[in-house]
């Protein structure tokens, strides 16, 4: 089955190209109070946005939303366990970097949220971050090491959640034993409301050696960005080493989006937005056909490449995706609250197989 996640906003929000000139949610310039505000102390915060938009998700019928890693951010832990409490069906996708605590303790927060959310919390893994950014968190790991950690932390920290033992007087103790280059565990493990629990199902991105090689190993979804010759190949990679490694890992894929009624106000918003920038280029330029544009990353988005359209041709788009492998969409759009529902209610039900799929693999491929 197909999923659709929505990817939420970290630093703000609004309808400008230049991120920093997003108001919404507290981040960048404040937007002056006027007779159409409502200038009551303690009616609006910066969290009403973000819940606004994880609502909208629910109502919507997406899957899940993704709260994002952003040093520069809000702490996705935080907007994550939020947005567990305000929802009922929603599943949330926490990212963060390993070297935030131990996996003991990551482990833990994880047991208490998803014993309060009935199971909905999942984890991405940012593990190939910038390494300035890194040092300025006071991470001195580097390189292929990165990688390595991660693999000893997904390892203790399904070793602490699995591992227990029955005593004679029929308590769940613990037992979980390691000793590796990174952490160290004795007598680990969970008793009592922590225990069977489901683990959160970890999601990893990349496509470099080692990050494929850790997904086959440890992943339950990788999640690629689009590239100009598009991800088969790389999708291809990661299902022949997960298929040695006797598992199967899910294909997703990060796409920012533009779809509008017609082709042409989708790409008369682009212009409008890439008209903000002051570019001597044209934002035609980066076009690369089949209604993917490779200009999103200059209008602050994490991804270059993503999709403009009428919603009917972003909707066969992601047929095509499909065809392809990916069992998970990524979405992301500003500003958030608009975009969301626009996508709601124009694109998912023609996107959606289990539903109103707007075309068939024959009608594509003809």
């Amino acid at each position: 089955m197909t999923e659709f996640v929505w990817k939420l906003p970290s630093r703000g929000d609004g309808r400008r190209a230049l991120p920093e000139l997003r108001g919404r949610g507290g981040f960048g310039p404040q937007a002056p109070r006027t007779e159409a505000t409502d200038v009551r102390p303690g009616r609006f915060g910066p969290f009403d946005d973000l819940a606004q938009i994880v609502d909208a998700a629910e109502l919507n019928g997406f899957d899940g939303v993704l709260a994002p890693y952003d040093p520069f951010g809000e702490e996705s832990w935080i907007v994550a366990a939020a947005a567990l409490r305000a929802t009922r069906y929603t599943q949330v996708t926490v990212e963060f970097q390993p070297a935030f605590g131990t996996p003991v303790y990551a482990a833990k927060i994880s047991a208490t949220l998803q014993r309060h959310s009935a199971g909905r919390l999942n984890w991405r893994l940012a593990v190939d971050t910038d390494a300035q950014e890194a040092r300025a968190r006071g991470d001195l790991v580097d390189g292929a090491e990165r990688y390595r950690r991660a693999a000893e932390f997904l390892t203790v920290a399904r070793g602490v959640w699995n591992e227990t033992e029955v005593g004679a007087a029929g308590f769940a103790g613990t037992g979980f034993e390691y000793a590796g280059q990174y952490y160290d565990v004795i007598d680990g493990g969970f008793r009592g409301i922590l225990s069977g629990l489901p683990f959160p199902s970890v999601h990893l991105s990349g496509t470099s050696e080692a990050a494929l090689e850790l997904s086959a190993a440890h992943g339950d979804v990788h999640v690629f960005g689009e590239e100009p010759d598009g991800i088969s190949r790389a999708a291809a990679e990661l299902g022949e080493r997960a298929a040695a490694a006797g598992r199967r890992v899910r294909v997703a894929l990060d796409l920012p989006i533009i779809a509008r009624e017609t082709e042409d106000e989708a790409w008369a918003r682009v212009h409008r937005q890439w008209d903000e920038l002051g570019r001597p280029d044209a934002a035609t330029e980066h076009a690369l056909g089949d209604g993917r544009w490779a200009g999103f990353d200059a209008l602050g988005y994490d991804q270059r490449i993503g999709l403009v359209g009428s919603y009917e041709q972003v909707a066969r788009r992601l047929a095509v995706y499909e065809i392809a492998g990916v069992q998970t969409f990524v979405l992301s759009g500003h500003p958030h609250i608009e975009e969301i529902h626009r996508a709601g209610e124009h694109l998912l039900f023609l996107a959606d197989p289990a539903g109103h799929t707007l075309t068939t693999a024959q009608e594509l491929t003809a």
